[in-house]
């Protein structure tokens, strides 16, 4: 991480009123296709991570049960919570938590878990120790929307920012996921530094697999 929790958490505080206006049409397209992918059943617990002013947790959580959004910047919650209060949406829930430490509630079993465009901000050994955690969750499915390299970025005009950003090559989040348990399903690239990964807990031998949202098999996006 090119810079501490705080540090990030008081830049998002600062541009949290304006962070909606801003958005890049990578981090839309994204946020489309984060939402599209993890297709919640009616009676899932969604945890959204990195929630920001709630792209993902917002039209998530008309289709999903519960969903739970986690962000380590107030400025970002408090956005969140005004769009949820305006939209009369109950069954979602803002409040402060990170990759490493998601504080999800007791009673929450977590069948989705989202995040868009926040990891990038994590070293390749953090991004590895995130996705650890959120499989420690048991999840079904992971939908990643991120900054990530299909290849060489060009270093006179890359896409992100080398002094807050970190972004992994597509390889090493593969690795990091099928390391968790879990199988990528779709690989939909948006940019060649863009896209969205959608990971699968493999089941044991002899147990069937849960029915969830249509992937490609040959890791193409389309569901």
């Amino acid at each position: 991480m090119n810079h501490s929790l705080d540090e990030h958490a008081a830049r998002f505080d600062e541009m949290a009123a304006e962070y909606d206006e801003e958005e890049s049409d990578e981090y839309r397209a994204c946020a489309s296709l984060v939402v599209e992918h993890a297709s919640p059943r009616p009676d899932d617990t969604v945890l959204d991570l990195g929630t920001g002013t709630g792209a993902i947790a917002l039209p998530l959580a008309e289709g999903a049960e519960r969903v739970i959004g986690r962000d380590i910047s107030e400025g970002m919650l408090e956005e969140a919570r005004a769009k949820a209060e305006e939209r009369d949406r109950s069954n979602v829930e803002f409040g402060e938590g990170r990759f490493r430490e998601p504080a999800v509630p007791d009673d929450a079993d977590v069948d989705v878990v989202t995040t868009n465009f926040a990891m990038h901000h994590l070293g390749d050994a953090e991004k590895r120790a995130a996705i650890d955690v959120i499989a420690g969750l048991g999840p079904r499915r992971i939908v990643l929307g991120d900054v990530m390299l299909f290849g060489e970025p060009d270093p006179d005009e890359p896409f992100y920012s080398p002094a807050v950003d970190d972004p992994a090559t597509v390889g090493t989040l593969a690795d990091a996921f099928t390391d968790a348990g879990y199988a990528l399903t779709a690989v939909e690239p948006v940019h060649d530094q863009v896209g969205v990964l959608v990971a699968e807990r493999v089941e044991p031998a002899g147990e069937p697999a849960e029915a969830g949202g249509a992937t490609d098999a040959d890791g193409e996006g389309g569901s």
